[in-house]
């Protein structure tokens, strides 16, 4: 199958075309129209040097809220009011610092300026959230997503201290299904998500359920 090369047009290929890896499409811009369109249709941006990369793969890891996995040993934690949490309180030192902390068996990460200041747009027009979790009034983890309608598009976490993204990803997932979202994206797998419940479906029901639930 070819990649398709994206320019100033706003338009995305059929997912169906996506290539094994679930590579889509090439280029374009982080507009908040096209990342709108973009996330409507199951696609996400990933960088590679100074390119944007879209992506949807086959399958795709999500978890259903009602299928949340809490740890005894966390629920202990949550128990313990160790942490505190919150939503959209400090939405631009979530993404810094997912962008900037260091993570294990990796040089960096994907989040360039760019991708750093578009979300900052959409998070300013109402379309990202983030979950934050603080320690003794100091920010030590949290992850930002995108929602629309009943579906949250996860796309980032951090932490400073062990712990500290599950207990904001559990507690926004808590809070998300109080709101009626019936899916949350996860994008690709993690040993971490899997401990939470986390599983794969295939791209067809994937994207169905955004046709059903995006509003």
């Amino acid at each position: 199958m070819p990649l398709f090369q994206l320019n100033h047009t706003l338009w995305f290929p059929p997912v169906t075309e996506s290539l094994e890896d679930g590579l889509l499409a090439i280029g374009g811009d982080l507009s908040v129209q096209r990342l709108l369109e973009a996330y409507k249709r199951g696609i996400f941006p990933w960088y590679e040097g100074n390119t944007p990369l879209w992506w949807c793969p086959d399958p795709r890891f999500v978890l259903f809220p009602n299928e949340l996995k809490v740890s005894k040993s966390m629920q202990m934690l949550i128990r313990k009011n160790v942490f505190q949490f919150s939503i959209n309180k400090n939405f631009n030192s979530v993404i810094h610092n997912c962008k900037t902390t260091p993570r294990k068996g990796q040089d960096g990460t994907w989040i360039t300026d760019e991708m750093e200041q578009a979300y900052i747009q959409m998070h300013i027009d109402g379309y990202a959230i983030s979950a934050e979790t603080y320690l003794n009034n100091e920010l030590v983890g949290g992850l930002y997503g995108i929602r629309l309608g009943q579906i949250f598009f996860g796309e980032s976490m951090f932490s400073k201290v062990s712990n500290a993204s599950k207990f904001a990803f559990i507690q926004l997932v808590q809070y998300l299904q109080k709101e009626e979202v019936v899916l949350i994206d996860c994008q690709v797998y993690t040993e971490h998500l899997e401990s939470l419940g986390a599983r794969f479906i295939d791209r067809e029901s994937f994207i169905n359920t955004l046709k059903n639930y995006l509003n």
